[in-house]
């Protein structure tokens, strides 16, 4: 049985990477560490089969206590360490940058310190692995042409990418200096089950359901690349079970899209599964709303490092995807509206203001 510690577990990607790696690697068995901020959930995890809840362990800490992580880093033998633990809302670095830098910069020290002790203590294990899942956003803002590869100078834009960018910087750091197995993945933006509502497609999927504005920065031109969260998964447990420590792995969608494109797709499909009239398309509902401080234009993934190495490439279509992750939504409500807090409403209003 392999014995892997992950942080963060209880946010988007962390919920569907424990779901789907106990689902198809019945050898492992999972300890969740989260510290349950507002995007962190732990009933995301409280109807596991009993089958998969046997071979996971949840435990309440932050990432920023370093006394909790030399304990539970001391107590456990484990074969690695998934960090998927961070600060991550772009706008909210805007507002509050202090929190990014205590959490992603700190945090990921405090982890590292105490992976390298546990790692000493088991001998220095040769299959020990040290996995930091990180950003496309650590590379800035592409032109229209061109993509991002391993080899692409950092230049950060927010204090979110910033704080993620030193994050990166610190993993490398304890490969080259102590030797310590840490692998760096930087993937492009994610979409898919139990993202929380602030990030862009649910919160345009449950503005729609409700007939509330739907704000777009700018002139909605900014452009991602697409990757849906299973894809992602798959290409975690590629790096962590094949990758060579000291490397970064570079994970896209290959799905590039402009927000604006995003926005009418979403309303198309959810004006089709609502039944609602031409005539009452929900596009109409799109408001552009003044453009955030230093919003990059475009991101963009070159994944071909992964896919010779790793033999991984994504599996699922950007359209079947974005339905599934629509009627993820309108099949879950209950969810939904245990996550959207008082907190959530006043963030919304604070950061989306009406540009005119």
């Amino acid at each position: 049985m392999k014995n892997y510690l992950i942080t963060g577990g209880c946010g988007f990607i962390g919920t569907n990477f424990i779901r789907h790696v106990l689902t198809i690697r019945p050898d492992w068995r999972i300890v969740n560490l989260d510290a349950l901020t507002y995007a962190g959930n732990p009933s995301n995890l409280e109807n596991l089969p009993s089958d998969l809840a046997k071979r996971y362990h949840f435990v309440r800490g932050d990432i920023r206590d370093g006394s909790i992580l030399e304990k539970i880093l001391s107590e456990e033998k484990f074969d690695g360490v998934i960090h998927f633990a961070a600060e991550s809302h772009v706008d909210r670095s805007i507002l509050s940058p202090e929190t990014f830098l205590e959490t992603n910069v700190m945090g990921t020290f405090r982890l590292l310190e105490a992976s390298l002790k546990g790692w000493h203590a088991l001998g220095k294990q040769d299959s020990f692995r040290f996995l930091h899942i990180s950003t496309d956003e650590v590379y800035g803002s592409l032109g229209p042409d061109g993509y991002f590869t391993e080899q692409t100078p950092y230049d950060p834009s927010s204090p979110y990418s910033a704080a993620k960018a030193s994050s990166d910087h610190l993993g490398r750091a304890y490969f080259r200096t102590y030797g310590l197995p840490v692998l760096i993945t930087n993937c492009s933006n994610n979409y898919g089950p139990y993202q929380f509502p602030e990030k862009l497609i649910p919160l345009m999927i449950l503005n729609i359901l409700e007939k509330k504005q739907l704000p777009v920065y700018g002139d909605g031109k900014n452009i991602r690349d697409w990757l849906f969260v299973i894809d992602h998964c798959e290409a975690l447990i590629k790096v962590i079970e094949e990758g060579v420590p000291g490397e970064t792995y570079n994970i896209g969608g290959g799905a590039e899209r402009e927000n604006i494109e995003i926005v009418h797709l979403l309303c198309d499909l959810m004006d089709s599964r609502l039944g609602r009239l031409k005539k009452e398309s929900s596009s109409r509902l799109i408001k552009y709303v003044t453009d955030r401080p230093g919003h990059d234009r475009r991101y963009a993934i070159d994944a071909t490092k992964i896919k010779k190495e790793l033999g991984w490439s994504p599996k699922y279509s950007f359209e079947k995807a974005l339905e599934s992750t629509v009627d993820w939504y309108l099949h879950n409500m209950g969810w939904v509206d245990s996550v959207r807090s008082g907190e959530y409403r006043r963030w919304i209003e604070v950061n989306y203001q009406d540009r005119s």
